[in-house]
């Protein structure tokens, strides 16, 4: 359990880093700009623990898909980001997926 509670982390880290990329302004507002080396870095220190334990590919997939649907929907939120229709079932797709890959077990070596 403990390893999913460290990817979680690292998804949540992702997701401040990548929300504050977006808030830089191309990397011209300070304290967003802070967020996000600080955001990364250690969400991929805490990847790097997790593959001590985990699959790479499993990790990576559940991280980069959480990562992913969960960005489109706060862009939408915060940022007024265009969020289509086709956007929307293909975030439910991959939910389903992070859902089944979770199902499957197949996250330990």
């Amino acid at each position: 359990m403990t390893s999913w509670l460290l990817l979680a982390a690292a998804i949540a880290a992702e997701i401040v880093g990548t929300l504050a990329l977006r808030a830089s302004d191309g990397f011209s507002r300070l304290v967003p700009s802070i967020l996000v080396v600080v955001g990364y870095a250690v969400s991929f220190v805490l990847l790097a623990q997790l593959l001590k334990t985990m699959s790479v590919g499993v990790v990576y997939a559940i991280w980069s898909a959480v990562g992913i649907a969960v960005i489109a929907i706060l862009g939408r939120l915060l940022f007024g980001d265009p969020l289509p229709p086709l956007a929307v079932a293909g975030i439910v797709v991959i939910i389903i997926g992070v859902g089944l890959i979770q199902l499957s077990g197949a996250g330990a070596h």
